[in-house]
Order: structure tokens, then sequence, then C-alpha cells
């Protein structure tokens, strides 16, 4: 196999996997069959992909239409209704969405017939409430017990096992549920089939994360993992989901024996891990922020908690496979949730694990979760370990609340202060005394009080 038949591929058959998933839903809103609304953290799909309903997932939907540049249409369309720009931005352009009856960038979004979700974001639940409102269709809440701490708790004894029982039991009434929905009676084989295939992707996404520990990493954990992400989501439990991932690994086995980097000719100076969501409105432009300087995000905290578990050392058992969905499930929103608000740990073993000497914080307007405590993360984060931090601010969806040449300004900084570090050390000064708060950069941006 030659380096023009390989390497690229995982982008392209990505993006048409992921056309050909919108053209279903597509012809899903034509037929006027019936669309289970989920959320990334906790999507259930495998249990509802029993029933043969085809599955929605409005985050991304929304993060699209930011992408594809259309996203201050459906912003404004909201706002003129009423919701404030405070409010998160998928929510949002998702409303409008529903106002223009499904009219979205990449085809047609069908109306649901009923939400399930859990309670891993605050966000999740307010935000069904208005498909439940808008179209009178059933809504799930999922209850999913959280950790007791900052660092989980342990996965096995009586705690974690009354938790898990407690969530299974919540399956058993969501199936109840997709029975009197769908006029089909639960298939537990059909599951058994399902969790099998889950679990190839779910080795193959950890090989993924794997992979990138090499030098130079071969894939930006913010731009091309945002391609995985969807197709992980979106196609999860299916055998085009898991011939996708094993044929994508074995393109970055392939990129990691050649030494070959994510950034052309541009060689790996600097390996970065990414924290938060990336700004979708100026994505590219923003990835090319950090790759001319030869930055490589080599991992990225939206790798965890968007993966659905996945990157946990986890695996469903198909002996018992609704018990095992409820630890699953159980695992991964809890892991999920961890890493938004208790990364800093997760984060110190990353900057060792991947060797990265930067971390990006980037808290955004519109998603108050994933942006609460990053700056004391980074506190930490700096305590710990000899690293650079760069903190910036913008939005996931709003452009409105997007400054490119403030981004620049501060996302060169950073990378002046890097290649300075480097030299230094290069130097044998690697024990020289560093001026007070060199680890720091756009610290202000955390302090409201060094703004005024």
């Amino acid at each position: 196999m030659t380096d023009s038949e390989i390497i690229g591929r995982g982008q392209e058959d990505g993006k048409r996997l992921f056309k050909d998933w919108f053209t279903g839903l597509t012809a899903t809103a034509e037929t006027g069959e019936k669309a289970a609304y989920v959320f990334v953290m906790g999507s259930l799909c495998e249990l509802l992909r029993t029933f043969d309903l085809p599955v929605v997932f409005p985050e991304i939907n929304s993060l699209q239409t930011a992408v594809r540049k259309t996203s201050d249409e459906y912003l404004n369309l909201a706002e003129d209704h009423g919701f404030s720009p405070d409010v998160c931005g998928y929510v949002k352009a998702d409303y409008a969405l529903q106002l223009r009856r499904g009219e979205h960038p990449m085809g047609t979004i069908p109306p649901p017939a009923v939400a399930v979700y859990t309670n891993a974001c605050n966000t999740y639940i307010k935000w069904a409430e208005i498909w439940e409102r808008m179209y009178d269709v059933p809504i799930f809440t999922l209850d999913v017990p959280g950790s007791r701490g900052a660092h989980g708790v342990a996965l096995t004894g009586s705690d974690f096992q009354s938790d898990r029982r407690y969530v299974e039991y919540q399956l058993g009434e969501l199936i109840e549920l997709l029975e009197g929905l769908t006029g089909r009676s639960f298939d537990i084989d059909r599951l058994r089939e399902v969790l099998a295939v889950t679990n190839d992707m779910g080795r193959s996404w950890r090989r993924l994360l794997e992979i990138n520990q090499g030098t130079p990493a071969v894939y930006d954990s913010m731009m091309e993992g945002t391609i995985f992400l969807g197709v992980v989501n979106a196609l999860r439990g299916t055998p085009e989901g898991a011939r996708y991932f094993a044929d994508l690994v074995e393109e970055m086995e392939y990129k990691l024996e050649r030494g070959i980097s994510p950034h052309g000719e541009v060689p790996e100076k600097h390996r970065l891990i990414f924290v938060g969501v990336p700004c979708y409105p100026i994505f590219r432009r923003f990835y090319h922020l950090f790759s001319d300087w030869g930055g490589t995000f080599v991992g990225s905290t939206y790798l965890w908690f968007a993966s659905g578990g996945f990157n946990l050392e986890f695996e469903y058992d198909l002996e018992r496979p609704l018990e095992s969905l409820a630890e699953g499930l159980l695992l991964g929103v809890r892991s999920a949730v961890d890493s938004m608000l208790f990364q800093d740990r997760a984060l110190i073993e990353a900057i060792d694990t991947y060797r990265a000497d930067g971390v990006v914080y980037h808290p955004i307007k519109s998603c108050r979760t994933v942006s609460t405590g990053l700056a004391d993360s980074r506190r930490v984060v700096l305590e710990e370990r000899d690293v650079l931090c760069l903190y910036i601010e913008s939005d996931m969806m709003d452009k409105r609340v997007v400054s490119e040449a403030q981004l620049k300004n501060r996302i060169d900084a950073f990378f002046e202060g890097l290649d300075s570090r480097k030299i230094r050390l290069a130097g044998g000064l690697a024990g020289a005394e560093e001026p007070e708060g060199a680890g720091e950069v756009g610290a202000e941006a955390a302090d409201p009080a060094a703004r005024d």
C-alpha cells in the first residue's frame, strides 16, 4: 500500500460516512419515520438500535452549522424568539432549526418521537423540555449518580453496585417506553450483537489515543479528532463505524511507523494538550493559528468527555448485556463529567504520557459546564508540571464574540515563550530561574479584576 492510498483515508472516509448519516436523517424526515434525539454523554445508541430507531445528535447538528458558517442566522432567530445571548449556543441553534422544520446545511433533520438523555449536563434536561413542548413527545431522563469526589470512586464495592442497579432499573423503564412507542418487543440478543460491535469500536478508539503518544504525533486531536468524534457518536454500534475505526487505526499505525506528522512539511515542534471545545466559527483558521507554529494537539479532553466512554478500559459483557450496559453508562457518564469538572489530575497524567510541553485552555462563553474551573485547573497544572499554559476565550458557536486578532496575539506570544524555553533548555540553562509567571500566558483572561 502506498502513501497516497492510505494517508488521508480516514478524513475522506469520515466525511463520506458523516454525509451518508445526514442523508439517512433526511430520508427519515421525508418519510415521516420516528427518530430518537440523544446526546453524546450517555447516548444509549446500543439500546435504541435494538428498536431500529434512527438517532439524532442535536449537539452535532448545531456545531455543524458553525463549521459551515451558518450558525449566525440560527442564533439570531432564536434570540429573536427571546433566548438570551448567554444561553448555550447549541440549544439556540437547535431551537431555530426546529422552527425551520429541520432545515440544516447538511440536509433535513427529522423531528423527535422521543428524547433520551442523561443528567451529565444540566442543559440536557431543559433542552429536552423544549422538544416536549414543541412536539408533545415523551422525554426520558436517565439519572446517573456522579463520582463521590474529585477523583472518583472504586469501580467495585457496595456503592458502585448500588449505583449500577439503580441505572439498570431505569433502563428497564426506558425499554417499556420504547416498546410502547415502536410497538416492538425488546430483543436482548439483538442488543448483544450491537454491544459486540461497540466493543470493537472501543478497542480501536483506545488504540487511536495510544498511537498519538509516539513522536511525531500522527493526527491533531482538535482538528482531526473532531471528525473522529462525529463518526464515533453517529455510528456507534454499527458495522460501518467499526470498519471505519479499524481502517483508521491501520492508517495511523502506518504513519507512526514512517514518522509522518499531520502538518505536512511543517515539523512537529511543540506537543500540546487541548482543554475544552474548539472554536467552530473559525475552525480551520483556529487550527492553523497553532499548526503554523508547529504545534500539534497530541491529546484533548474533548476526546475524553465527548467519546461516550470509549476512552475507558471497559468492554461490555455479552453474557449479561443489560447489567453491563448499565455499568458502562455509569462509568462513561462519570468519566465525562469528571473530565469536564475535575480534569487537572487527568491533564497531569496526559502531560506525562504524551510528553506535552504546553496546555491550551479554551473556555467558551456559551458553555459554562465545559468552562467551569479551568482557571483553577491551570493553577494546579502549573504547580505540578513544568509546562506553559495558554488561557484564551472565545465561543463554540457565536462568531460575534470571537476576535481572531486577539486570539492570534495570545497564541503567538504563547509559542514565542515555548520557543524561548526550548532554546534555554538546549543551552543547558534548564536549572536557571525563570521570571515569575513565565508559565502563564493569557493569565489576565482568568482573572476578571486584571482586565479592569
